[in-house]
């Protein structure tokens, strides 16, 4: 019999998800009994990791389009503040939370364990008194960053529904971010608990490049950059950009792209739609991203260097932090077109400091303990 029911919430957006599923499998394979609620949309996304699914609301599609284009051409700071208040918090708590606070009822889990971004789970774990576990999706200064706008846009809906303007803080918080990529200042929710990700031995890659035994840089820019229009203009300078170095290319796109409107590739390069990142960091020199939070600390952790071109989001700060802390090199937002991308991936690959910087954090990373610790955490709560 299984021994506690576990109600994950997320929005299912890969960057969202993928922090959830070291520790729910964990609890999986403890014998515990996990649902995860999410969106219509990404439910496939769930199911293929494995998981019993719930599907709540979520805002129509022209509405979450309304919000990003007002979000178009405004500095980071405000374009963030902007989505997280009107979408994340307002629009897409109200559209999730009746099916959440359904589950929650006819489920009856005894710990809700949610990412940062999905914010309907917390607020029907409050509602219910059931304790709850956070888990981060970013690094901890932006959660510093984001807290205030997302406490903007849930002011109306907790008042409709009494709580307290204030949101108490979480039974438990836990990370996957080592403390050495952590801004020093912001690390994190007061007790965060930091812990690694427990993989499978990496698979061999496909010798795409035959005869070639140039060093290999892994080109990517997340799992949803190409849905928002960068596809393919974005990827195709990239490659133009980096074909003339004496490198391998591998880059990858995002399951919804047609590789053909690439065209003809360069002779060095190979594209696919995807590949597990773990299985490309064991023979990569240098990776170059957009700086996403999940794509900035796998890559450390299996102690690659970084170029990194910030496109949205927490990007550029994660971007800044990863210069800051000498693991990379960070080139200004763009996307159309990378002038100094090439020097960057030469200067990524000649000066061994990139290099070494990487490796401290994946040893600070390998030290810690992991995601199957934290089941203890969760049981400890009920």
């Amino acid at each position: 019999m299984a021994r506690m029911r576990v109600l994950v919430t997320t929005t299912g957006a890969a960057g969202h998800f993928t922090p959830l599923v070291p520790f729910a499998r964990a609890l999986l394979d403890a014998g515990d009994e996990v649902l995860v609620a999410t969106r219509a949309s990404t439910v496939p996304t769930v199911e293929r990791a494995g998981f019993a699914t719930w599907t709540y609301g979520e805002p129509a599609a022209e509405e979450r389009s309304a919000i990003f284009a007002r979000s178009v051409g405004l500095p980071p700071d405000e374009m963030n503040a902007l989505v997280i208040r009107e979408l994340f918090a307002r629009r897409d708590v109200a559209a999730a939370l009746p099916r959440i606070r359904e589950a929650v009822d006819a489920w009856r889990p005894d710990v809700v364990l949610h990412e940062t971004g999905e914010m309907a789970g917390p607020t029907a774990a409050e509602l219910a008194g059931v304790p709850r576990v956070q888990v981060s999706i970013v690094f901890g200064s932006s959660e510093f960053k984001f807290l205030g706008p997302a406490l903007e846009g849930l002011a109306p809906i907790r008042a409709d529904l009494g709580l307290p303007a204030d949101v108490p803080p979480p039974a438990a918080a836990f990370t996957l971010f080592p403390l050495a990529i952590e801004d020093p200042e912001l690390p994190g929710p007061p007790g965060v608990r930091r812990f690694r990700e427990e993989l499978p031995s990496p698979g061999a890659l496909p010798d795409w490049w035959p005869g070639n035994e140039d060093p290999l840089v892994y080109v990517t820019f997340g799992s949803v950059a190409a849905d928002f229009g960068t596809f393919p203009a974005l990827y195709a300078a990239a490659l133009q950009h980096l074909a003339p170095l004496p490198v391998r290319l591998l880059m990858t796109t995002g399951r919804n792209t047609d590789l053909s409107l690439l065209g003809d590739l360069p002779a060095n390069a190979h594209v696919e739609q995807w590949v597990p990142q773990q299985d490309v960091t064991p023979h990569a020199a240098a990776i170059v991203c957009h700086g996403g939070s999940g794509t900035v600390r796998d890559g450390l952790a299996g102690g690659v260097p970084l170029v990194v071109i910030p496109l949205f989001a927490d990007q550029p700060y994660n971007a800044a932090r990863v210069a800051s802390v000498g693991a990379g090199i960070a080139l200004p937002p763009r996307q159309e077109g990378f002038p100094g991308l090439a020097d960057a991936v030469l200067e990524v690959l000649g000066e061994p400091a990139y290099r070494a910087k990487a490796m401290e954090i994946r040893a600070e990373n390998a030290a810690l303990p992991p995601a199957s610790a934290a089941v203890g955490v969760i049981h400890a709560l009920t």
